[in-house]
């Protein structure tokens, strides 16, 4: 098949690494979102999934909005017969989702319906869930409504950051990916419609989400720091400024909501149940280090706490 495969970050560049090296399918353009200033030195940066397409030669479309005349008329003179897509951070108008004759078909991280919207991932880490996935389906104009192709299940770690959670799930989501539309192709898969039962959203996570509330409970406290690493990363204010947290061991004694203790053993903070441990912060316009020498060299007032 013709394929325009539609992604921008790095958990798309295994699908579309596939769909390259496939024997059956052609890339004959990428869609991406445009280039954006990032990093440290506020470059501007071309997206993981334009990237490997311009390693290998292959077109790369960026609208602003995929609603823009130009581009409609651009995928309009490919004419692809399939429109995969993995994390591209746009809506799609009706008018593109008719272009192909196979639609688009989205792989989305989650065993659909639940946690429909951007960021399943972080949303059924922060749950609590024990079994999370992938799941392909047909793009519509609801928000993740679409019948569902297949789908691949994935047990959470109590140790999983979402970035280690979506790693496997980009890998394991890429392979259904491409059977999918393969599938698709031979006329050999079907779309089942979603159940009705069982639906959950999850919104964009923003910087705010990673704020720690210290008067959550521990488990609470240690799901969303997991949910938020490692964008856009948890954090916590000590005396004004601004530490970021990464994921921490809960501890069985208590201390008071808030309050650092620093021990020869660790640093411990109180929460609404049991403390916790932290492992690795990053003070304002520093590297990740270990708490305990972060510790040392903030030379904490007595009676500090985290806010």
């Amino acid at each position: 098949m013709r394929i325009v495969f539609a992604g921008t970050p790095e958990p798309a560049v295994p699908s579309l690494r596939r769909f390259i090296e496939s024997d059956r399918h052609e890339v004959v353009a990428v869609v991406t979102r445009p280039d954006a200033i990032a990093g440290r030195g506020r470059k501007v940066t071309r997206s993981p999934v334009g990237l490997l397409a311009d390693e290998h030669g292959i077109p790369v479309l960026t609208p602003r909005r995929p609603s823009e005349p130009e581009f409609i008329e651009q995928l309009t003179a490919l004419a692809p017969d399939c429109c995969p897509v993995v994390a591209y951070g746009a809506l799609l108008p009706q008018e593109l989702l008719d272009i192909p004759r196979f639609g688009w078909i989205n792989l989305h991280f989650s065993l659909l319906p639940a946690w429909r919207g951007a960021a399943p991932v972080q949303a059924a880490i922060d749950a609590g869930d024990e079994i999370t996935g992938a799941s392909t389906f047909q793009i519509e104009a609801g928000l993740d409504t679409g019948p569902v192709f297949g789908v691949v299940t994935e047990k959470i770690a109590v140790t999983d950051t979402a970035g280690t959670l979506l790693a496997r799930l980009a890998e394991t989501g890429a392979r259904l990916l491409e059977t999918t539309i393969d599938g698709v192709e031979d006329s050999t898969l079907q779309a089942i419609p979603q159940s009705t039962e069982g639906v959950s959203y999850a919104p964009k996570v923003v910087a705010e989400d990673g704020h720690i509330r210290w008067d959550q409970p521990a488990l609470a406290i240690s799901r969303r720091i997991r949910a938020v690493t490692p964008a856009p990363g948890a954090w916590t204010e000590i005396s004004g400024l601004r530490l970021k947290v990464g994921p921490v061991e809960m501890v069985e004694e208590s201390l008071p909501e808030r309050a650092i203790d620093v021990r020869k053993s660790g640093v411990f903070v109180g929460t609404a149940t049991t403390a916790v441990r932290l492992d690795q912060v990053q003070p304002q316009g520093k590297r990740m280090m270990a708490a305990l020498d972060w510790a040392r060299g903030a030379r904490l007032e007595p009676g500090a706490v985290v806010e």
